[in-house]
């Protein structure tokens, strides 16, 4: 199964920074990136 990462770069924007890794979390994601 493939698995996904959700980019912070583009990903809950209304959120500060440091407050996506949660969001990103909380929405079944295990990894991130960001550019």
């Amino acid at each position: 199964m493939q698995k996904f990462a959700a980019n912070l770069s583009m990903l809950f924007t209304e959120l500060p920074f440091l407050d996506r890794f949660a969001a990103a979390a909380g929405a079944g994601f295990e990894a991130v990136e960001f550019l």
